[in-house]
């Protein structure tokens, strides 16, 4: 790989010399920069909050020292065991399940000949996303509800036995996943096929040309393609591993103990606890736990990677 700060006789260039030669791609870069300046960075000093009493009079850093104590009831409660492992397993599925979902749909609609057929299954694939969670809610209500619900209508003209989902702890893993994928894969699809649109349709027609069907063309040509895009994609994604989809699950849910066993994240347990007497420095306290969780575990997938396919890594 070229060295973009050797110079032609390969004497080191200056940082200025490398800044005035990609003045233009540097200054294209400059909103992205300044927005994680503002919204990243600089909000950094307020990770002080889950270590003090917060009081809105004294302010941030003049607010008393409590050290650990935001963290205790969290970890007092007894569930954070439960809390993470819920967290991190829904949004493992979500990952994983997720971006499986969108690589085969990116590749269909590559596959589809017909364009206004293919504009059509876009949209129709789109449409899921821009659905308010409290409409899902509502929704997945009425689909799954016990006395008037579609599915118990569908069963009782059937002769079957009515399924009561909102007293089945175990029924709503596979469920919530199934609605995740339901809004979410027409979005993550996008990506993906922007990628295979990207790739120089000479390779393809050549591949055509030497007999390669359509199987051989996805497995050797768009699959080693989109590797790179599919591996960035899930680096980024595990940073927030530990954050669940609040939205998504207080509205399906809603405040059911019955499921909260399998269905409970760090989110909703939080928004429970806090919702009489709201306290900044405890949900603060629970944003760094989960910021330092899902930082570690950017760090061991990045140092995997980076064992596998060095080229492919963050850093």
């Amino acid at each position: 790989m070229k060295d973009i700060s050797a110079g032609p006789l390969g004497k080191k260039k200056t940082w200025y010399q490398v800044f005035w030669r990609y003045r233009v791609l540097t200054l294209m870069c400059i909103p992205a920069i300044l927005f994680f300046f503002f919204f990243s960075y600089m909000p950094m000093p307020g990770i002080w909050v889950a270590f003090v009493d917060y009081k809105y009079r004294k302010g941030v850093f003049g607010s008393p020292f409590v050290g650990l104590r935001n963290f205790e009831f969290l970890a007092q409660s007894g569930k954070l065991w439960t809390l993470t492992r819920n967290t991190i397993l829904y949004n493992l599925a979500f990952i994983i399940l997720g971006n499986l979902f969108a690589v085969f749909i990116a590749i269909l609609l590559n596959e589809i000949q017909s364009r206004r057929f293919k504009k059509l299954s876009q949209t129709m694939m789109f449409l899921p996303y821009f659905i308010s969670q409290v409409l899902v809610g509502i929704l997945v209500f009425n689909l799954l509800n016990y006395d008037t619900g579609f599915v118990n209508e569908v069963l009782r003209a059937l002769g079957k036995t009515p399924w009561q989902p909102y007293s089945s702890p175990g029924a709503w893993p596979v469920l919530m996943v199934i609605i995740y994928l339901w809004q979410q894969t027409g979005y993550n699809s996008v990506v993906y096929f922007a990628s295979i649109c990207g790739i120089d349709a000479e390779i393809i027609e050549a591949a055509r040309v030497d007999g390669a069907n359509a199987f051989q063309k996805i497995r050797y040509i768009l699959l080693p393609m989109l590797k790179p895009t599919i591996v960035i994609l899930l680096l980024f994604a595990l940073g927030g591993i530990v954050k669940g989809n609040f939205g998504l699950f207080y509205n399906v849910i809603g405040q059911n103990p019955m499921l909260y066993d399998t269905t409970d994240i760090i989110e909703t347990y939080v928004y429970r606890s806090t919702i009489a007497d709201f306290n900044f420095s405890s949900a603060s306290a629970v944003g760094l736990y989960q910021s330092i969780v899902g930082f570690v575990i950017v760090l061991c997938a990045n140092g995997v990677i980076k064992k596998i396919e060095p080229d492919y890594s963050l850093f």
